[in-house]
């Protein structure tokens, strides 16, 4: 059966389509991932400058590039395709990396996407200053993100090939792991309440010792903050230009309930069985249990630990729950890796149109 289209919506379904062909026509030749780095400046004096890593669809040939733990298949500075579906930022964990997530960002780069890796001046493996100023921790994390989606959407020709919505807005969705878990929950309008965080390590510091250790670093001392006494959520500022989140083994237990409940996006939440960092029960069960309607999902995968949804580095790296590389035993990580990338890009295709 032929559609019969009245004369000017015809033109405009004509050309809709027209560009849909012509991205579709671009992710089929653009089938490796380009590499670059870019820069965030600081908005003020004392707010240092970040870099990120920006993975994209290219027609250049990839080879292994050398970066430290975690080598990268990539074509350093290639040749950007025309137009990408849309744009993807990745939050690392505590004391990590922007490069840890080379399976994920490549997969999504090849598959059409534009994908910004987050660093998180002050909480990475080389500085992690943040952490020691109360309340600062969780309200800066989030904000870093929005400074890399502005960078880029300031940024003509990357702006351009970023695709719209219906809405006209460009296509923007957020994936985090660990505290980059929370950090694109926190986008999408979780709100942390410093007190809670205190209170559960006092009844759970047994059942979640690993978190609880490492959470005396990052502000839980009432008599540092007034929030964390007084049971206010921290000033966390949501931004509206994403529109889907997938957060990996997040740190979730500081959120309210009703910051939860209010949380609209397609969230996509996985965790480990295994996770001895962010124990499931107290993080990623308690960030679905509260969340409304069927906008939300859990998976919890089978044999799983903390770092299953990074790559596997090069060569041990110790961390608070020992380390990096390390699995349980049984669990092949690269297989795993390769299916969420899948489910990835099924996630965000739906979700970013």
């Amino acid at each position: 059966m032929f559609a019969v289209f009245p004369h000017g919506l015809r033109g405009r379904f004509l050309v809709k389509a027209a560009g849909c062909f012509a991205l579709l026509l671009s992710s089929a030749h653009a089938t490796e991932a380009g590499f670059r780095q870019m820069t965030v400046a600081g908005n003020t004096a004392d707010v240092k400058p970040a870099h990120f890593a920006l993975y994209y669809p290219t027609p250049d040939a990839a080879r292994v590039i050398p970066m430290g733990p975690f080598p990268q298949t990539v074509a350093i500075n290639g040749t950007p395709a025309p137009a990408v579906k849309g744009l993807i930022v990745i939050s690392h964990g505590t004391a990590s990396t922007e490069l840890g997530f080379a399976a994920l960002a490549q997969a999504l780069a090849r598959n059409g996407y534009l994908v910004a890796g987050v660093e998180h001046v002050g909480d990475t493996w080389q500085d992690q200053s943040m952490r020691t100023t109360p309340g600062r921790y969780f309200v800066e994390r989030p904000r870093q993100v929005s400074r890399v989606i502005d960078t880029l959407l300031a940024d003509p020709p990357w702006r351009a090939r970023i695709a719209n919505g219906a809405d006209g807005r460009p296509l923007v969705g957020a994936l985090g792991h660990s505290a980059g878990g929370y950090t694109v929950l926190a986008l999408a309008g979780g709100k942390p309440v410093l007190s809670r965080l205190r209170a559960h390590c006092e009844r759970e510091a047994e059942l979640d010792p690993v978190l609880c250790k490492l959470s005396r670093s990052i502000g839980t001392d009432p008599a540092q903050t007034g929030a964390a006494a007084d049971g206010q959520e921290e000033p966390v500022q949501t931004d509206p230009r994403v529109r889907a989140v997938m957060a990996l083994a997040p740190l979730g237990v500081p959120f309210s309930a009703s910051s939860l409940a209010s949380i609209t996006l397609p969230v996509a939440i996985y965790a480990g069985d295994k996770d001895t960092f962010l124990v499931p029960r107290f993080h990623a069960q308690w960030v679905k249990q509260n969340m409304r309607g069927d906008n939300v999902t859990l998976q919890i995968v089978p044999n799983a630990g903390h770092y299953a949804f990074m790559n596997t580095p090069t060569m041990d790296l110790p961390s608070p729950d020992g380390s990096v590389a390390g699995d349980p035993l049984g669990f092949d990580r690269a297989a795993f890796l390769e299916r969420l990338a899948q489910e990835s890009i099924v996630f965000f295709d739906k979700h970013l149109r």
